[in-house]
C-alpha cells in the first residue's frame, strides 16, 4: 500500500491508505483573512505563532504555511513563518504558494521532509517545481488542472493527474511522493460534484495508486450552514478512499466526523483514538473512593 512520508527535524507523519486519516491545518493563510495578511506584512507574527499552536492542540498532524500577501515579500515572509512555526512546533508542515521562488524559500528554511503545495498540469509550473522537489527529497501535493485550465470532467482531471506522476518519476520521484488534489468543485454549483470527486478518488487509489488530498471547505462553497456540510464529505471522503484533507481542524464537529470515519474504516486501533478524545472524564471523587478501595483490599 502506498505510504507518504512527510517529517520534521524529529517527527513523522504517514499518508496512507491503511493509517489514519491526516488533517492538514489551513488557518496560517492570509488569503481571506485582512488582519492576519496586514500583521505578517508588517512583521508581526503573533496570529500565526496562536494558529499554530491551536490547531495542533485541536488534532491537526500537519499544519500548511502561506503567506501570499500582495505587494509582499513572499519568499522572506514564508521563510519567516516557517522558522517561526518550527520553533513552536514538530509537526511536519506543507510549504503552500503559487509563487515558485517562494516555494524555493521556504524549503531552504525547512528541517524535515516537507510537503510542497503544490505543482499541476501546466508545462512551466512542472518544469520549474519538481526539480525543486527532487532537489530538496519533499513530497508534493499534485493538482489536477493544466494549461487548459479546471476541467469538469473528471476523466479529463484523472489525466492530468496520471501526466504529473509520470513526470514526476522522470525527475527521479517517487509515486509515493505525489499527493493527489482531485479539485472538489462547489456542489451548490454543480450538484453532482459530490458524486464526481467520490469517483475519482477511488480511481486515484485503484489506477495510479496515490494518496490524495483536497481543501475540504470548496464543496460547500455558496451554501449555508457550511459547518453542517463539511464534515459530512470529509467522512464520505474517506469512505471513498481519500487519505488527507487542508482543512480547519478548530472545527470539532469535523474532527469528530474524521475521528469518526476513521473509526469505521478500521483505521483506529481498538477505537483507542477515539476513546481518548471523547471519553466522558471521571466523576468528581471516582478515583479517590476507588483508590481507597484497592488500599483497603491490600
Amino acid at each position: 500500500m502506498t505510504e507518504t512520508v512527510i517529517s520534521s527535524a524529529s517527527k513523522e507523519v504517514v499518508i496512507g491508505f491503511d493509517r489514519p486519516f491526516v488533517v492538514i491545518g489551513e488557518r496560517i493563510n492570509p488569503t481571506g483573512r485582512k488582519l492576519l495578511a496586514e500583521e505578517m506584512k508588517g512583521g508581526d507574527f503573533s496570529r500565526v505563532e496562536a494558529d499554530a499552536l491551536a490547531q495542533v492542540a485541536a488534532g491537526a498532524h500537519v499544519l500548511d504555511v502561506n503567506a501570499g500577501i500582495p505587494l509582499a515579500d513572499e519568499p522572506a515572509l514564508l521563510a519567516e513563518a516557517i522558522r517561526l512555526v518550527q520553533s513552536l512546533t514538530d509537526v511536519p508542515l506543507s510549504i503552500d504558494s503559487s509563487v515558485v521562488e517562494a516555494l524555493e524559500s521556504g524549503l531552504q528554511a525547512y528541517h524535515g521532509k516537507a510537503l510542497l503545495n503544490s505543482v499541476t498540469g501546466e508545462e512551466e509550473r512542472l518544469e520549474r517545481v519538481l526539480p525543486l522537489v527532487k532537489k530538496h527529497g519533499a513530497a508534493v501535493v499534485a493538482i489536477c488542472n493544466d494549461d487548459t485550465g479546471i476541467s469538469t470532467d473528471i476523466d479529463v482531471r484523472f489525466e492530468v493527474a496520471r501526466k504529473i506522476v509520470e513526470r514526476a518519476a522522470d525527475h527521479g520521484i517517487p509515486a509515493s511522493d505525489v499527493v493527489v488534489d482531485p479539485l472538489v468543485m462547489p456542489v451548490g454549483a454543480m450538484a453532482d460534484a459530490g458524486v464526481q470527486v467520490f469517483r475519482l478518488i477511488r480511481r486515484l487509489r485503484n489506477e495510479l495508486k496515490v494518496n490524495t488530498t483536497c481543501g475540504a471547505s470548496n464543496v460547500s462553497f455558496g451554501l449555508p450552514n457550511r459547518h453542517g456540510l463539511n464534515p459530512t464529505f470529509l467522512a464520505m471522503a474517506i469512505g471513498a478512499g481519500m487519505t488527507s484533507a487542508i482543512t480547519n481542524p478548530l472545527e470539532a464537529p469535523l474532527m469528530q466526523a474524521v475521528r469518526g470515519a476513521d473509526v469505521l474504516m478500521d483505521h483506529d486501533a481498538q477505537c483507542a483514538n477515539w476513546i481518548s478524545s471523547y471519553r466522558e472524564p471521571a466523576a468528581e471523587g471516582t478515583r479517590q473512593r476507588r483508590s481507597s478501595r484497592r488500599r483497603r483490599a491490600r
